[in-house]
């Protein structure tokens, strides 16, 4: 009966959204591995929801912005996932056969927002969102930080960690602003500029404002 539920042609939207996982999952591991995060660099692409517009308060109803997008994403395929395939057992046996596979995409669509909406609440919490957009992307600008993640060479930028004028700690993808410098893991750097989706940086020539 399972292994029947989960190769049922009903259930394939739920298959492949569980196989989204598991490629969201390798994906930001590939990230890691290159210094490069997937995650952070949708994020720095999506517009900041801090409008009243209705798009505005459904985005931030959905915590986008205050938890990372992939997260959110895995989120809602996850929930999409589990009741859909938690309705089309339940479907099966009461009614003997599976839904029809666009009855149980659409109705697995508002569980999974749910899922959203509830446990993107507990992740903010858990894991506070350091690298959100919450200040101007324009206001790290000048601020020092700290090399945390890989080396920092043109074309292949590192994690760097950076405190606002608030104190709150913001992870960023930087490259450096001279081509041929290199800084490594620990390197103490100075944000001088932005550049797509990437910051540039400098050698901090005054480390004492760390």
């Amino acid at each position: 009966m399972i292994v029947g539920l989960f190769t049922a042609p009903e259930t394939w939207p739920f298959g492949v959204a569980f196989a989204l996982i598991v490629g969201i999952a390798l994906i930001e591991g590939l990230g890691m591995l290159i210094s490069l995060s997937p995650s952070n660099w949708i994020d720095d692409l999506l517009p900041d929801v801090h409008g009243e517009s209705g798009l505005d308060r459904v985005l931030g109803w959905l915590h986008l912005g205050k938890v990372p997008s992939l997260v959110l994403m895995v989120l809602f395929l996850a929930g999409y996932a589990v009741f859909g395939y938690s309705l089309q057992k339940v479907a099966h046996g009461l009614l003997g056969f599976y839904l029809p596979v666009w009855v149980a995409g659409l109705a697995a669509v508002a569980p999974g927002m749910a899922t959203v909406r509830s446990l993107g609440a507990l992740v903010a919490h858990i894991i506070p969102r350091d690298e959100t957009s919450a200040v101007s992307e324009l206001s790290l600008i000048g601020r020092p930080g700290v090399v945390s993640a890989g080396a920092a060479r043109r074309g292949l930028a590192a994690q760097a960690r950076v405190r606002d004028t608030h104190g709150r700690t913001h992870y960023l993808m930087v490259e450096p602003d001279v081509d041929d410098e290199v800084f490594d893991e620990g390197a103490q750097i100075l944000i001088v500029r932005k550049v797509g989706a990437f910051y540039r940086c400098i050698a901090n020539p005054h480390p004492a404002l760390m």
